[in-house]
């Protein structure tokens, strides 16, 4: 039988020795000049050439920091822009990350109503049944959106619970106006964000989601703020690993994730993105790697996983 999925996830962190994840997030305007000035590559009006430059930058990212690195994240909006072959791309790199025995997120931030949330679970989630897709790896999680309710989640915890897969829901975001709604307090003392994480916490529990570790299937998004605010959002999820967005390009550092913690320095995976797959901008790689692309991802993500170490309870 299949390992629950927060086991795999605590394993695969323990033998990497960092709770570190890398999002790939591919903008073809900002590719390395070794990809997007191919001849065969070198057209952004063209979905087939600008697929093929993503494509071929977002593998070479996984190959870098495969050996570094438990988990990788992919942004599934930046492949569905070029409709279905970016689908099919998006599909292709959770194969390459697969091999390279990589935990693979899928950041696709689904629900909706009850049959369009069983769709969406069985498009993003499920291992596929189909005859001919039998080659076709599924993610290993997804992000989906609480927000919508349990109605909504229940697909998704049907699939994690039978197929072992996990699911990330999201409670507190990093974007600019996340205060307006989930800042808001209500009539308990709660922030909205707050009574999302409690609800989270009670559908962590449901039979067959807990592993041997203590931790649930079902994790949580939790992008830190203060120190206080975000120990709070911590303890009330005693049984979720926390997918923590933010660091890096976001402005979040390692003493802002520091809470996201537990003592004993499980329950969160930390991820950066931008910082590290595109650190061939930041001069502070080029002026030691040149042109030396892969070179200048490598060593902002192990920068990255040094930083988070200094704050990491082992």
């Amino acid at each position: 039988m299949a390992e629950n999925f927060a086991d795999r996830l605590l394993t695969a962190i323990r033998r990497k020795g960092t709770p570190a994840c890398i999002g790939i997030d591919p903008e073809y305007g900002r590719l390395p000049a070794d990809i997007a000035d191919q001849k065969e590559m070198n057209d952004a009006a063209d979905t087939d050439s600008a697929l093929d430059a993503i494509l071929e930058f977002s593998r070479r990212v996984i190959h870098v920091v495969a050996p570094l690195v438990p988990a990788i994240k992919l942004n599934i909006a930046f492949f569905e822009r070029y409709y279905w072959d970016g689908v099919e791309g998006y599909y292709d790199l959770i194969q390459e990350a697969a091999e390279r025995d990589l935990i693979v997120i899928g950041d696709v931030k689904r629900a909706d109503i009850g049959h369009s949330s069983a769709a969406y679970a069985e498009a993003h989630l499920a291992e596929p049944e189909f005859s001919n897709m039998e080659d076709l790896v599924a993610p290993d999680a997804v992000t989906v959106n609480s927000y919508f309710g349990l109605d909504a989640l229940r697909p998704f915890l049907d699939v994690a619970r039978s197929e072992q897969k996990g699911l990330f829901a999201l409670v507190q975001t990093s974007n600019e106006s996340w205060n307006d709604l989930q800042g808001l307090k209500l009539e308990s003392g709660l922030t909205v964000a707050e009574k999302v994480a409690t609800l989270v916490n009670g559908w962590a529990g449901d039979a067959g989601l807990i592993g041997n570790s203590g931790f649930s299937s079902l994790g949580a998004v939790i992008s830190p703020r203060d120190a206080e605010s975000t120990a709070k959002l911590r303890a009330m999820l005693p049984h979720s690993f926390l997918l923590v967005p933010g660091y890096g390009a976001q402005g979040r550092g390692a003493e802002s994730v520091a809470p996201c913690f537990k003592s004993d320095g499980t329950g969160a995976i930390i991820t950066a993105s931008r910082s590290v797959i595109y650190a061939y901008e930041d001069m502070r790689y080029v002026e030691r790697f040149a042109s030396e692309w892969e070179r200048c991802v490598e060593q902002s993500c192990r920068d990255f996983i040094a930083d988070i170490a200094r704050v990491w309870p082992r």
